[in-house]
């Protein structure tokens, strides 16, 4: 991270010294911007950690403890992220967008914090279906809220040169809350059962993230402070077809994550009959090498291609798939782990660099709230649709099929992409 603040802060200590004689005034201007981005990207890594990493993906860890419980099925424990995220994603994606854009990232992510944190405590106190969905309901408004959108959004206006490795640091929190999550969550599960871990962990999303979230500060290029700032239209970006193929592409390669990461635990623990301890171990494994993932696509898009950098993440995707569901011994799962993890690092967090790189970043809050939307409708009917198919077949095999082919497809509208950000 060194130096990753000095794009930024050159631009404002330029714009200082035009209308300021002394230079003493500027230096202090360029170490206070420094110090308030790498505030912003510690704020963003310990926010992911538990909104995406402890809310997110570890919410799956419990769904076999459901199901053993009260009988439901796996199409059922993972129809509540379905439901929650087609509901939330088209009433409140481009909405999130919108208060970023006109009100900054920090009020929109506090909010999501709050929410993502009841949503935890709320689903440790469930019995029936109809609370699992209510409490998944918010769960998926904590996600759009709290989640990438606006992290992404405040990285972005204080990060210029060094974005990826910004974004990749901060996404670490992700991979890292993704990596630790099994083995704490198995500990608490062991010493006070599922339901109070679920609620441990509900407060400690807020205990511990939320007073990060108020004290972060919005940097100045996205502050509502009535200046005049010529920005592009988001009605020409809307008739621009790059828009729709990073939709698309993004929703599938959203689609075959999310579709594999909600029903590993399912399948490792209910039908290879993994212990909770080595079950544990292979979720951990995913999601420590998404960390070298996060960290490896962060660095490659500084340097080389956004559009190839995101092409190797979904065929990284592609390739760990079927291993996942297929492989016959231990080796290969943990093989297939590693590769899956390294190209899920990479998954969410090329999407904002490509997006900033063809359309700037004046309407980015926007734009991510669309490519949201579409996401958390991918998100929310992969895991169903794969969770379903089991149930009627008795197997994974024909959804393994169906991820791979899905990633694949991304792949191919990530080829149609342009480069880099076209002349106005």
């Amino acid at each position: 991270m060194k130096g990753a603040g000095s794009e930024h802060v050159s631009a404002s200590a330029a714009s200082i010294r035009a209308s300021s004689s002394g230079s003493g005034e500027s230096a202090i201007q360029t170490v206070v911007s420094r110090r308030d981005a790498y505030q912003a990207a510690a704020t963003a890594f310990v926010v992911l950690f538990f909104v995406v990493g402890v809310s997110v993906w570890g919410l799956p860890f419990y769904y076999d403890f459901m199901v053993q419980q009260f009988g439901w099925t796996r199409g059922q424990v993972t129809s509540g992220n379905a439901l929650s995220k087609l509901v939330v994603g088209p009433m409140f994606g481009f909405l999130a967008g919108w208060v970023v854009d006109r009100f900054g990232s920090r009020l929109l992510m506090m909010i999501g914090i709050l929410m993502a944190g009841a949503a935890m405590v709320g689903l440790g106190s469930v019995s029936s279906l109809g609370m699992f969905y209510f409490f998944y309901f918010f769960n998926a408004l904590g996600y759009v809220c709290g989640g990438p959108l606006p992290n992404q959004v405040l990285l972005t206006g204080w990060f210029d040169r060094s974005r990826g490795k910004a974004m990749g640091f901060a996404y670490l929190g992700i991979g890292i809350g993704g990596a630790t999550v099994p083995w704490i969550s198995h500990m608490l599960v062991q010493h006070f059962g599922w339901q109070t871990a679920l609620r441990i962990l509900g407060l400690s999303i807020v205990v511990v993230s939320f007073p990060l979230a108020f004290l972060v500060k919005e940097p100045p290029q996205v502050r509502t402070n009535g200046a005049s700032v010529i920005a592009p239209s988001p009605r020409a970006a809307f008739k621009d077809v790059s828009l729709y193929l990073l939709t698309l592409g993004s929703m599938c390669s959203i689609a075959a994550v999310s579709g594999t990461q909600q029903n590993l635990k399912l399948f490792l623990s209910l039908d290879r009959h993994f212990t909770q301890r080595d079950t544990a171990s292979v979720l951990s494994l995913v999601l420590t090498f998404s960390i070298a993932g996060r960290l490896l696509m962060g660095w490659l898009a500084d340097r080389f291609s956004k559009k190839h950098v995101m092409l190797l993440t979904y065929l990284l995707v592609a390739l760990g798939i079927p291993l996942l569901f297929l492989g016959t011994t231990h080796l290969v799962l943990y093989v297939s782990a590693a590769i899956f993890g390294i190209g899920l690092g990479g998954d969410y967090m090329i999407v904002p660099l490509m997006t900033a790189e063809i359309f700037g970043v004046e309407i980015l809050g926007r734009l991510l709230g669309v490519i949201v939307i579409a996401g958390g409708v991918a998100e929310a009917a992969a895991p169903w649709l794969i969770g379903h198919l089991r149930d009627a077949t008795g197997s994974y095999r024909e959804g393994c099929f169906i991820l791979v082919g899905i990633a694949l497809l991304g792949g191919l509208t990530v080829l149609s992409l342009p480069r880099r950000r076209r002349a106005a």
